[in-house]
């Protein structure tokens, strides 16, 4: 039978924080804290496939949000702004003027209210916050419950649903950063993505307004190929960013549950499925400079220390005319799924 075990962490400026370790019939476990939701470890026959802490006061310092989700809107809106129904609302801007990951006090700084429960099937954490109107700069009061199964087949499987009280724009994601391997770069690892287009961005990292072909460019992971194979490539859009740091567009997305992801690590014979029913998955390959941020035991994180397949509508989706925008609207819910699963 599955089960869920859990312990009180520590203190956050938020509150007294918990964690739960949720372990299913293999014996492999997955640790959320009801701070910021997050997913603090995910282990496969003993050995960490996330990076993260295993100390609450390392959540509270400078990190680049290692498991949490991430709203109300993950990734960015351009300069802080948008419309709806005829209204501009400015929000709290956190990266170069513009509101990243929901803003400086997003959801990953929050206390949720945590249920564990257990099926004959999985261990599952019901996460569930309320987000009063005008937090962070967006309207409507937002209900969220984040549900996290933790199954018999090694897949997370991550439900998201929420209600508003106003017309008002939702894009919920989680943040995790994967290592499947046991390097310390993911350079090796192969990567293939059920994906045709991807979104170019400026210098901000603001979609530039349309999709590109994958073809005959350093995006293309249509076929497996190591990770860092073209990370480094004479190519603006990764020299922008120091390697992968954009959306892909999902291919045949229609709203249900597409396999879109495989990351496979030759070396130990690991391998991460990836599924969402979103349009776009943020393909982050953690290209930060060598040291800027720890890991576990206090090891400086190295640059392309991990991949993130954050899963989510696109960048600055309400100021893109060409982009679908996560519209809320009274007496819709919001639902999505994403579903990682390691073999």
């Amino acid at each position: 039978m599955p089960t869920v075990h859990h312990r009180h962490w520590g203190t956050t400026p938020a509150g007294p924080a918990n964690l739960y370790t949720l372990t299913n019939r293999r014996g492999n476990q997955v640790a959320i804290s009801d701070y910021g939701a997050t997913v603090t470890s995910i282990q496969i026959g003993g050995a960490e496939m996330v990076i993260g802490f295993d100390a609450l006061a390392d959540y509270l310092g400078e990190q680049p949000y290692y498991g949490a989700l991430v709203g109300r809107y993950g990734n960015r809106i351009a300069n802080g702004q948008f419309q709806l129904g005829g209204k501009t609302y400015t929000l709290a801007t956190n990266d170069k003027g513009n509101q990243l990951h929901g803003g400086p006090r997003g959801f990953d700084k929050c206390i949720w209210s945590a249920n564990a429960r257990t099926t004959n099937a999985a261990a599952v954490l019901e996460c569930d916050l309320v987000s009063p109107a005008g937090d962070q700069g967006f309207p409507g009061t937002l209900s969220v419950r984040c549900t996290y199964a933790w199954t018999d087949e090694n897949e997370l499987r991550i439900a998201y649903r929420a209600t508003t009280t106003e017309d008002t724009i939702v894009n919920l994601t989680n943040h995790s950063y994967f290592n499947i391997g046991s390097a310390p770069t993911v350079l090796e690892q192969v990567l293939q993505l059920a994906a045709d287009h991807y979104v170019p961005v400026n210098d901000r990292l603001i979609p530039t307004g349309s999709l590109a072909d994958v073809a005959g460019s350093p995006f293309d992971f249509r076929s497996p190929k190591a990770v860092g194979k073209d990370i480094k490539a004479d190519h603006p859009q990764v020299q922008l960013a120091n390697g992968y740091d954009h959306t892909f567009a999902v291919r045949g997305y229609d709203g249900s549950l597409r396999e879109f992801a495989l990351l496979t690590d030759p070396a130990t014979g690991r391998s991460l499925r990836c599924f969402t029913t979103e349009p776009g998955v943020q393909l982050f390959t953690a290209n930060f400079a060598p040291g800027q941020f720890r890991q576990r035991g206090g090891e400086a994180l190295p640059t392309y220390g991990a991949i993130c397949l954050e899963t989510q509508h696109f960048p600055d989706s309400p100021n893109q005319a060409a982009f679908q925008t996560p519209l809320l609207r009274v007496g819709e819910t919001y639902a999505t799924e994403t579903v990682y699963r390691f073999e």
